[in-house]
């Protein structure tokens, strides 16, 4: 197959998966190679994802590596194969690349669940809400720029508003609630769509009141995006230089765990409702 210019991150992470199974089979990526009967540079490349990789040969260094979770090597299978080119691709030579990475991360996850506090989740953000917080940067972003940001994230919400919506858990701080990105009526247009949002089967929303004792767990926001088998689970986090998409099975780990532990301190639906009505007619 041609080597790509540059790998989107499903691609790479096809790749970091095929080289974690290799590592823990004890095998070199030369050794690897020579199994496929190509070289190591070729190797390189596909663990990379910069080059791709057929499922004939995915299925082989499953068997070489001793793989035996069948879950496991047909995903990984469809991510070999996937050609799918979503709405994001519009995008794409418009917005950095890791806007299309995000939403493409978004349209193969299995379910979702995100911990908030100085800003309302992405997915549940209303437009004028988005302005807000794309606009308050520096330096300002040109109109253009700007307007295909708010676009973008807009059309994110078709996961959770779409035809095959997925489960989606939020658990979102007082802070955030209460913090006006923009102006009174656009804050309470922003908790009227939160409301409007949990009362959907698939969505759950938690909050987690400013009166909470022992809650030390404000450093944990997260977006937890659950793959179609744990091992392909995704934590994407804000970072200086943009999202950071976390996906080793220690960190993975770690994050499952924090975010139990900021869900089991949080309001339960119903009260949460009640406490986002209250906040709403203080507005």
């Amino acid at each position: 197959m041609p080597r790509r210019q540059q790998a989107t991150a499903r691609q790479a992470r096809l790749g970091a998966e095929l080289r974690k199974l290799r590592e823990a089979a004890g095998l070199k990526g030369r050794e690897a190679a020579a199994l496929l009967g190509t070289d190591s540079a070729q190797m390189s490349q596909i663990e990379a994802g910069v080059a791709g990789v057929s499922q004939t040969r995915v299925r082989q260094l499953a068997a070489h590596y001793s793989c035996t979770d069948e879950q496991l090597i047909e995903a990984l299978v469809d991510m070999a194969t996937d050609r799918t080119r979503g709405w994001w691709e519009k995008y794409r030579g418009l917005l950095p690349t890791p806007f299309l990475d995000l939403a493409e991360l978004e349209h193969h996850g299995a379910y979702r669940m995100d911990v908030e506090f100085l800003h309302v989740p992405g997915l549940f953000q209303t437009e004028d809400y988005a302005r807000a917080v794309f606009s308050y940067r520096v330096p300002q972003l040109p109109t253009e720029d700007l307007d295909l940001r708010v676009q973008h994230r807009m059309e994110r919400r078709r996961i959770i508003e779409g035809p095959r919506p997925v489960p989606f858990t939020a658990v979102i701080h007082e802070a955030a609630l209460r913090i006006r990105v923009a102006d009174r009526t656009a804050s309470r247009a922003q908790l009227g769509r939160i409301l409007q949002l949990s009362e959907a089967d698939h969505i759950t929303v938690r909050v987690i009141p400013f009166d909470l004792d022992g809650f030390a767990g404000a450093t944990n926001a997260m977006m937890y995006v659950g793959g179609v088998v744990p091992r392909l689970d995704t934590v994407v986090r804000d970072a200086p230089q943009g999202s950071c998409f976390i996906d080793s099975e220690a960190q993975l780990t770690s994050y499952r765990t924090l975010f139990h532990m900021v869900e089991s301190v949080s309001l339960d639906p119903d009260r949460s409702r009640d406490f986002i009505h209250r906040l709403t007619k203080e507005l």
